[in-house]
């Protein structure tokens, strides 16, 4: 690995931001490769289908490449990346509710069938104890897409991306007091769904 390579790797989110504002190209490719796993994971949860995220994900990573520039402040770029993040989600539902539903004739081209994993790091789980786990995982993938729209992106902002209740109010143009509300609404739902489980 060169020297520049490593270099990059070892910056902070911060560090590439300022970097790619000065329109350090490496700094940019290696910010976006150190964010497209959370942006993925993040659509993943968000979306109710799989069909589109790879689509999705590279739809946000292109905004943050050309728009990286109008971020006045580097220490909000999580915020900003999920304010990119929810916008795109919620202009593919849009854009969902004006198109036809259509039928493929094309018997010999399968769509791409990507999954989203979370790997929990643990060297000592023996083979049943993955499988519980990978388990586990779908119960609670399943329970979260399954959650009203708003507490679904409420409970995801907050639990995955760790952004705070100002951030998460900023982000989806609601109070503090509603996030509040959804995030403990979503936990309470997700508690329920999820008793016979965990």
């Amino acid at each position: 690995m060169s020297g520049d390579k490593l270099l990059y790797k070892k910056m902070t989110l911060e560090e590439l931001v300022v970097l790619s504002q000065k329109e350090d190209y490496k700094a940019l490719e290696e910010l976006i490769r150190k964010v497209q796993t959370d942006v993925y994971a993040t659509l993943s949860y968000l979306s109710k289908s799989n069909d589109n995220l790879s689509d999705l994900t590279q739809e946000v990573l292109l905004k943050l490449a050309n728009n990286i520039h109008n971020l006045k402040n580097p220490k909000c770029f999580k915020g900003w990346l999920n304010q990119i993040i929810t916008n795109t989600y919620y202009d593919d539902i849009r854009k969902k509710k004006h198109k036809p539903d259509t039928i493929s004739i094309d018997y010999t081209c399968e769509p791409l069938n990507i999954e989203f994993k979370i790997d929990i790091p643990d060297k000592k789980n023996k083979p049943i104890e993955k499988c519980i786990t990978s388990e586990c995982e779908k119960f609670i993938k399943s329970a979260i897409r399954e959650l009203p729209e708003a507490f679904r992106v409420a409970i995801i902002l907050r639990e995955f991306q760790g952004l705070s209740y100002e951030e998460i109010a900023q982000t989806t143009h609601a109070s503090i007091g509603t996030v509040k509300s959804r995030i403990s609404r979503a936990r309470i739902k997700l508690q329920e769904a999820l008793k016979n489980y965990i």
